[in-house]
């Protein structure tokens, strides 16, 4: 039987939020505190440009592609000009934005803390955003991008981590992730896996339903004992991997040739994969899935925080964010957004229980988030060494 979702308490990363300063493996350093200076009291004159710091796909200018524009109608609107950099990795973004260059970022959840408690982020002031009163709730407030109460930023778009699967070989959709731990050995070679030191959370994910005796909580706040044991996990499974991933174009190659019939995926991967007639589909498994809840936020050193906090609202209306989800393939952050879309359905926007089965990314810390507090769990800077044993 499948284990819910149990949230951390607020106050838990509040009180741990320093300790994610002490990440060093990616070039993180020691820094006190929960972000950077107060929210804005209220907003003045636009300044006429904005830095964006972003995923791929998140800020689409037509330089790409002429027909997908959803920065034009901004800078029109509001006057700033936006100038964009792209980064490939979470890691990337937190040490560019170490730099004071950028404005805007868009952080996954193993960013966030990490830019709250080095002060690189602020908090923002919902009151100066109207749209953020649209976003589902399940998304406001939670402990990948808030701390004790207060906001760090508004939820973009979300997802989860599914199981694909090769519809020939597996007639049957398969109900477990057993298929790419303990069973993996059945599909040898044709077994993949997301590529990043957070995948060590889905191992931990299967292991909560499986080896209850463990005490997992939370698959984002391991002790020692638990961390080995999904370590553990993952060695084993590595005999059977054939590939790993991380750009998804590789994925889907790699299920129309069949080099990979069985591994964790997104939506998007499998819309793809149907659109060509592919012998594929996905699944959320019982044991639930990690997943993503990416968080427009703002710099402590902002040079234009009006056009931030423009960029913020603007991003969260309807419209541009129905168009700007859709095209990085996820569920959009309201109800008013599936206005302007036409597949909420199929990523499951909107459902709260679908959503409460996922682990969205959360970065992994010492001072534990699911509230334990006579242990210590174990940081992301070990994961990453970690996930270097793991690929050996």
């Amino acid at each position: 039987m499948m284990r819910m979702r149990t949230a951390a308490r607020g106050a838990t990363v509040g009180l741990a939020i320093a300790s994610v300063a002490l990440l060093t493996a990616c070039g993180t350093s020691q820094a006190g505190g929960s972000g950077g200076g107060e929210a804005a009291e209220e907003l003045g004159e636009m300044e006429g440009q904005v830095s964006i710091l972003a995923w791929p796909g998140y800020v689409e200018d037509g330089s790409n592609d002429p027909e997908v524009d959803w920065v034009t109608p901004f800078e029109e609107d509001t006057g700033c000009e936006v100038t964009t950099k792209t980064f490939g990795t979470s890691d990337e973004a937190v040490n560019l934005m170490k730099t004071g260059e950028y404005d805007v970022v868009s952080a996954s959840g193993d960013a966030t803390l990490r830019l709250i408690a080095a002060g690189d982020v602020a908090p923002v002031n919902t009151d100066l955003i109207p749209n953020y009163a649209n976003v589902y709730d399940f998304l406001k407030e939670k402990e990948w991008n808030s701390v004790d109460g207060v906001p760090y930023g508004v939820p973009h778009g979300y997802g989860a981590n599914l199981l694909m699967y090769n519809t020939t070989v597996f007639p049957e959709a398969p109900t477990s992730w057993d298929v790419v731990f303990d069973k993996a050995g059945d599909y040898s070679g044709k077994v993949t896996a997301y590529d990043s030191p957070i995948y060590i959370a889905d191992a931990a994910v299967y292991l909560m339903a499986h080896q209850p005796e463990l005490g997992i909580e939370n698959p984002y706040a391991l002790d020692e004992e638990q961390f080995q044991a999904s370590v553990d996990l993952l060695k084993a499974q590595r005999a059977h991997v054939g590939e790993y991933w991380s750009d998804y174009l590789k994925e889907i190659q790699a299920f129309t040739t069949g080099d990979s019939v069985v591994g964790t995926t997104w939506q998007v991967i499998q819309n793809a994969l149907a659109g060509e007639g592919a012998t594929t589909d996905v699944v959320l498994p019982e044991e639930g899935a990690t997943g993503w809840s990416d968080t427009w936020m703002i710099s402590s050193q902002a040079k234009n925080p009006n056009c931030a906090y423009a960029w913020l609202d603007y991003i969260a209306s309807p419209e541009a964010n129905a168009t700007a989800t859709a095209y990085f393939g996820e569920a959009p952050s309201s109800d008013e957004a599936c206005e302007f879309r036409d597949d909420c359905e199929a990523y499951h926007a909107g459902d709260a229980d679908y959503a409460s089965q996922i682990w969205y990314w959360t970065t992994p810390i010492e001072d534990c988030v699911d509230g334990r507090t006579d242990v210590k769990c174990v940081d992301y800077a070990a994961w990453t060494e970690a996930w270097s044993e793991i690929k050996g």
